[in-house]
């Protein structure tokens, strides 16, 4: 079977046609991301400049980290001077060197975790990483719909009519019971 001309011109047009469209919609989603990617970089900058503490806050987190560092000395002091004992013939074990270690650990982490500057910070990470995560969930949202594929949103409504569809289901079974119930009386 042979296609006329105009019959070859018209694929050809309509192939030109597709081929326009999904080139538009490949170029609105590069143009999305990169409006998604400068979005998240402006987010990110702000985030690092509201994250420069103040003197009052440094001070108090250099406070901190000095008596963290205070806490190691300690430590290190204690295990020269138990190796000191062992070499002296005194019975040391590993486990009590090894716990000299990680209650130093413990308390030097909360000398610096307790400090203004450390919740300051933790709490500008994770507003900028929620708000990271909303913008990527939108991006994907809109990319998914631009290519005509199902969103969250759209399995979430399905999801919720197919539980809509169960309980009137359910309850018309209960009422076709009662009528056969009815009907065997």
């Amino acid at each position: 079977m042979s296609e006329t001309p105009n019959e070859m011109q018209e694929v050809q047009e309509q192939w030109a046609r597709m081929v326009e469209q999904m080139n538009d919609t490949m170029s609105r989603s590069i143009e999305q991301n990169m409006e998604a990617q400068a979005s998240l970089m402006e987010s990110w900058a702000d985030a690092m400049n509201d994250s420069v503490p103040d003197e009052e806050m440094m001070a108090e987190n250099f406070e901190g980290y000095a008596r963290a560092y205070e806490v190691w000395i300690d430590a290190a002091e204690q295990l020269f001077e138990r190796t000191a004992d062992a070499a002296e013939g005194e019975d040391v074990s590993f486990t009590e060197l090894r716990d000299v270690w990680l209650q130093s650990a413990n308390q030097a982490f909360k000398e610096v975790m307790s400090t203004s500057a450390f919740a300051a910070a933790n709490g500008q990470l994770v507003d900028t990483m929620m708000e990271m995560q909303t913008q990527t969930e939108e991006f994907s949202e809109e990319t998914l719909a631009q290519l005509g594929l199902p969103t969250q949103g759209d399995v979430e409504e399905v999801g919720e009519r197919l539980i809509e569809l169960e309980r009137r289901q359910h309850a018309v079974e209960e009422k076709l019971d009662r009528v056969l119930e009815h009907l065997e009386e």
